[in-house]
Protein backbone atom coordinates (compact mmCIF):
# COMPACT_ATOMS: atom_id res chain seq x y z
CA UNK A 1 0.00 0.00 0.00
CA UNK A 2 1.28 3.68 -0.67
CA UNK A 3 2.27 5.89 1.47
CA UNK A 4 0.49 9.18 1.61
CA UNK A 5 3.26 10.92 2.23
CA UNK A 6 5.25 10.13 -0.76
CA UNK A 7 2.16 11.13 -3.13
CA UNK A 8 2.10 14.54 -1.76
CA UNK A 9 5.66 15.09 -2.37
CA UNK A 10 5.16 13.63 -5.79
CA UNK A 11 2.61 16.28 -6.62
CA UNK A 12 4.67 18.77 -5.37
CA UNK A 13 7.36 18.18 -7.76
CA UNK A 14 5.16 18.30 -10.56
CA UNK A 15 3.67 21.41 -9.45
CA UNK A 16 6.54 23.25 -9.11
CA UNK A 17 8.54 21.78 -12.00
CA UNK A 18 9.91 23.38 -15.26
CA UNK A 19 7.44 24.26 -17.60
CA UNK A 20 8.60 24.32 -21.50
CA UNK A 21 5.71 26.25 -22.41
CA UNK A 22 5.02 29.28 -20.43
CA UNK A 23 9.11 29.89 -20.51
CA UNK A 24 9.11 29.67 -24.33
CA UNK A 25 5.59 31.79 -24.54
CA UNK A 26 7.89 34.01 -22.27
CA UNK A 27 10.81 35.01 -24.56
CA UNK A 28 8.74 35.06 -27.81
CA UNK A 29 6.87 38.27 -26.43
CA UNK A 30 9.97 39.43 -25.02
CA UNK A 31 11.10 39.36 -28.71
CA UNK A 32 8.19 40.87 -29.86
CA UNK A 33 8.63 43.61 -27.57
CA UNK A 34 12.58 44.42 -28.60
CA UNK A 35 11.19 44.07 -32.33
CA UNK A 36 8.85 46.59 -31.48
CA UNK A 37 11.29 49.02 -29.80
CA UNK A 38 13.58 48.52 -32.39
CA UNK A 39 11.33 49.06 -35.51
CA UNK A 40 10.39 52.19 -33.65
CA UNK A 41 13.95 53.45 -33.09
CA UNK A 42 14.61 52.16 -36.60
CA UNK A 43 11.65 54.80 -38.02
CA UNK A 44 12.68 57.49 -35.27
CA UNK A 45 16.29 57.61 -37.01
CA UNK A 46 14.96 57.62 -40.54
CA UNK A 47 12.60 60.46 -39.67
CA UNK A 48 15.56 62.31 -38.02
CA UNK A 49 18.35 61.95 -41.13
CA UNK A 50 15.30 62.40 -43.31
CA UNK A 51 13.21 65.86 -41.69
CA UNK A 52 15.98 66.95 -39.31
CA UNK A 53 14.05 70.06 -38.86
CA UNK A 54 10.63 68.65 -38.38
CA UNK A 55 12.28 66.38 -35.76
CA UNK A 56 13.66 69.95 -33.88
CA UNK A 57 10.00 71.63 -34.44
CA UNK A 58 8.16 68.94 -32.80
CA UNK A 59 10.33 68.11 -29.92
CA UNK A 60 10.20 71.87 -29.12
CA UNK A 61 6.31 72.12 -28.99
CA UNK A 62 6.24 68.93 -27.25
CA UNK A 63 8.96 70.29 -24.62
CA UNK A 64 6.71 74.07 -24.52
CA UNK A 65 3.25 71.47 -24.27
CA UNK A 66 5.24 69.85 -21.04
CA UNK A 67 6.41 73.50 -19.92
CA UNK A 68 3.09 74.80 -19.76
CA UNK A 69 1.09 72.01 -17.74
CA UNK A 70 3.19 72.55 -15.42
CA UNK A 71 3.11 76.28 -15.06
CA UNK A 72 -0.91 75.68 -15.48
CA UNK A 73 -1.08 72.71 -12.72
CA UNK A 74 1.53 75.52 -10.43
CA UNK A 75 -0.80 77.96 -11.18
CA UNK A 76 -3.98 75.93 -10.12
CA UNK A 77 -2.53 74.77 -7.31
CA UNK A 78 -1.46 78.08 -5.46
CA UNK A 79 -5.28 79.25 -6.56
CA UNK A 80 -6.68 76.39 -4.67
CA UNK A 81 -4.62 77.00 -1.53
CA UNK A 82 -5.32 80.45 -1.41
CA UNK A 83 -9.26 79.84 -2.28
CA UNK A 84 -8.59 77.22 0.70
CA UNK A 85 -7.06 79.76 3.34
CA UNK A 86 -10.12 81.67 2.38
CA UNK A 87 -12.48 80.04 2.56
CA UNK A 88 -11.05 78.41 6.44
CA UNK A 89 -11.43 82.44 7.64
CA UNK A 90 -14.78 82.53 6.19
CA UNK A 91 -15.60 79.40 8.37
CA UNK A 92 -13.87 80.48 11.25
CA UNK A 93 -15.74 84.03 10.89
CA UNK A 94 -18.62 82.26 11.01
CA UNK A 95 -18.09 80.31 14.20
CA UNK A 96 -16.91 83.22 15.92
CA UNK A 97 -20.39 85.31 15.55
CA UNK A 98 -22.18 84.74 19.07
CA UNK A 99 -25.06 86.90 17.96
CA UNK A 100 -27.01 87.21 14.36
CA UNK A 101 -24.68 89.42 12.60
CA UNK A 102 -26.55 92.82 11.22
CA UNK A 103 -26.68 93.53 7.52
CA UNK A 104 -22.88 94.62 6.04
CA UNK A 105 -21.61 93.14 9.61
CA UNK A 106 -18.15 91.46 9.00
CA UNK A 107 -16.15 89.67 11.75
CA UNK A 108 -12.24 90.42 11.51
CA UNK A 109 -10.08 86.75 11.12
CA UNK A 110 -6.60 85.70 10.81
CA UNK A 111 -5.77 84.47 7.39
CA UNK A 112 -2.40 85.25 6.16
CA UNK A 113 -2.31 85.00 2.01
CA UNK A 114 1.33 86.62 0.52
CA UNK A 115 0.21 87.94 -2.81
CA UNK A 116 3.72 89.49 -3.33
CA UNK A 117 4.94 85.87 -3.13
CA UNK A 118 2.52 84.92 -5.80
CA UNK A 119 2.43 85.37 -10.04
CA UNK A 120 0.87 88.09 -11.41
CA UNK A 121 -1.46 85.27 -12.80
CA UNK A 122 -1.66 83.30 -8.93
CA UNK A 123 -2.59 86.85 -8.16
CA UNK A 124 -5.58 87.53 -10.50
CA UNK A 125 -6.75 83.98 -9.18
CA UNK A 126 -6.33 84.84 -5.93
CA UNK A 127 -8.33 88.25 -6.04
CA UNK A 128 -11.37 86.27 -8.22
CA UNK A 129 -11.35 84.02 -5.18
CA UNK A 130 -12.16 87.02 -2.72
CA UNK A 131 -14.91 88.15 -4.93
CA UNK A 132 -16.05 84.84 -4.83
CA UNK A 133 -15.69 84.11 -1.22
CA UNK A 134 -17.43 87.61 -0.17
CA UNK A 135 -20.98 86.67 -2.41
CA UNK A 136 -20.12 87.44 -6.14
CA UNK A 137 -21.60 85.20 -8.63
CA UNK A 138 -20.04 84.69 -12.18
CA UNK A 139 -17.08 85.24 -11.31
CA UNK A 140 -14.20 84.33 -14.43
CA UNK A 141 -10.58 85.43 -14.74
CA UNK A 142 -9.93 86.92 -18.15
CA UNK A 143 -6.46 88.17 -17.77
CA UNK A 144 -4.38 87.44 -20.53
CA UNK A 145 -3.31 88.55 -24.09
CA UNK A 146 -6.54 90.88 -25.71
CA UNK A 147 -7.86 91.49 -22.16
CA UNK A 148 -8.31 95.41 -22.99
CA UNK A 149 -7.74 95.38 -18.87
CA UNK A 150 -9.82 93.46 -17.13
CA UNK A 151 -8.70 90.64 -15.43
CA UNK A 152 -11.51 89.56 -13.03
CA UNK A 153 -15.26 90.04 -13.76
CA UNK A 154 -18.20 89.06 -11.47
CA UNK A 155 -21.92 90.06 -10.27
CA UNK A 156 -21.73 91.47 -7.13
CA UNK A 157 -24.39 90.43 -4.34
CA UNK A 158 -26.55 93.49 -5.39
CA UNK A 159 -26.14 93.04 -9.19
CA UNK A 160 -23.73 94.99 -10.20
CA UNK A 161 -21.10 94.30 -12.53
CA UNK A 162 -17.60 94.33 -11.35
CA UNK A 163 -14.40 95.00 -13.16
CA UNK A 164 -11.22 94.72 -11.67
CA UNK A 165 -7.39 94.85 -12.94
CA UNK A 166 -4.79 93.31 -11.22
CA UNK A 167 -1.37 95.18 -10.88
CA UNK A 168 1.05 92.63 -9.12
CA UNK A 169 3.73 95.12 -8.34
CA UNK A 170 6.67 94.94 -6.12
CA UNK A 171 6.64 97.74 -3.01
CA UNK A 172 8.80 99.88 -5.19
CA UNK A 173 7.03 99.89 -8.09
CA UNK A 174 4.17 102.20 -7.67
CA UNK A 175 1.03 102.31 -10.43
CA UNK A 176 1.17 105.44 -12.55
CA UNK A 177 -1.54 107.40 -14.39
CA UNK A 178 -1.13 105.62 -17.21
CA UNK A 179 -1.65 102.65 -15.90
CA UNK A 180 -5.58 103.88 -14.81
CA UNK A 181 -5.96 106.05 -18.27
CA UNK A 182 -5.51 102.48 -19.88
CA UNK A 183 -8.03 100.68 -17.59
CA UNK A 184 -9.76 103.91 -17.69
CA UNK A 185 -10.40 104.06 -21.67
CA UNK A 186 -11.98 100.51 -21.44
CA UNK A 187 -13.33 99.75 -18.19
CA UNK A 188 -16.89 101.34 -18.69
CA UNK A 189 -17.17 101.56 -22.61
CA UNK A 190 -15.79 98.35 -23.64
CA UNK A 191 -16.51 96.04 -20.43
CA UNK A 192 -19.60 98.31 -19.01
CA UNK A 193 -18.46 97.96 -15.51
CA UNK A 194 -20.88 99.16 -13.16
CA UNK A 195 -18.09 99.29 -10.72
CA UNK A 196 -14.22 99.53 -12.01
CA UNK A 197 -11.48 98.27 -9.18
CA UNK A 198 -7.81 98.35 -10.16
CA UNK A 199 -6.34 96.37 -7.35
CA UNK A 200 -2.50 96.28 -7.28
CA UNK A 201 0.35 94.48 -4.51
CA UNK A 202 1.79 98.27 -4.18
CA UNK A 203 0.95 101.76 -4.10
CA UNK A 204 -0.87 104.78 -6.18
CA UNK A 205 0.67 107.86 -7.15
CA UNK A 206 -0.50 111.03 -6.80
CA UNK A 207 -1.25 111.88 -10.48
CA UNK A 208 -3.59 108.38 -10.65
CA UNK A 209 -4.97 108.67 -7.92
CA UNK A 210 -6.14 111.61 -8.78
CA UNK A 211 -6.98 110.40 -12.81
CA UNK A 212 -8.90 107.64 -10.48
CA UNK A 213 -11.07 110.11 -8.70
CA UNK A 214 -12.02 111.85 -11.82
CA UNK A 215 -13.35 108.63 -13.82
CA UNK A 216 -15.11 106.77 -10.73
CA UNK A 217 -12.50 104.01 -10.27
CA UNK A 218 -11.68 102.50 -7.20
CA UNK A 219 -7.91 101.87 -6.25
CA UNK A 220 -7.03 99.01 -3.90
CA UNK A 221 -3.55 99.19 -2.83
CA UNK A 222 -1.47 96.78 -0.82
CA UNK A 223 -2.96 97.66 2.24
CA UNK A 224 -6.08 97.85 1.37
CA UNK A 225 -6.20 94.45 -0.22
CA UNK A 226 -4.99 92.86 3.08
CA UNK A 227 -8.08 94.53 5.09
CA UNK A 228 -10.57 93.35 2.40
CA UNK A 229 -9.05 89.60 2.92
CA UNK A 230 -9.00 89.45 6.75
CA UNK A 231 -11.99 91.27 7.03
CA UNK A 232 -10.85 94.65 8.71
CA UNK A 233 -11.58 96.64 5.31
CA UNK A 234 -14.80 97.05 3.24
CA UNK A 235 -14.66 94.85 0.36
CA UNK A 236 -14.44 97.35 -2.75
CA UNK A 237 -18.66 97.22 -3.95
CA UNK A 238 -19.18 98.49 -0.87
CA UNK A 239 -17.94 101.94 -1.51
CA UNK A 240 -20.65 105.04 -1.16
CA UNK A 241 -20.90 106.45 -4.67
CA UNK A 242 -21.30 110.01 -2.86
CA UNK A 243 -19.56 111.26 0.11
CA UNK A 244 -17.63 109.46 2.62
CA UNK A 245 -19.04 106.54 5.32
CA UNK A 246 -17.07 104.64 7.11
CA UNK A 247 -13.59 105.28 6.32
CA UNK A 248 -14.27 105.38 2.55
CA UNK A 249 -13.49 108.10 0.58
CA UNK A 250 -15.35 109.49 -2.57
CA UNK A 251 -15.62 106.91 -5.61
CA UNK A 252 -12.21 106.33 -6.64
CA UNK A 253 -10.34 107.73 -3.67
CA UNK A 254 -8.22 104.97 -1.90
CA UNK A 255 -9.31 102.99 1.17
Amino acid sequence: MPVPVRRTALVKRRRYGFDLRSTALFFVFLAVVVSVLGLAARVAAGAVERRPAWVFVLVVIGVAGCLGLRRRWRVAGVARRAAAALDEAAREAAEQLESPALPGQRTAVEVTVDYRALTPEEFEEAVAALCERDGCSGVEVVGGAGDLGADVVAVTPDGRRIVIQCKHYDESHRVGSQDLQRFGGTCFTVHEADVAVLVSTSDFTAPAMEYAEQCGILCVDGESLEAWTDGTGPRPWEVPLEGEADGWETAGAEF
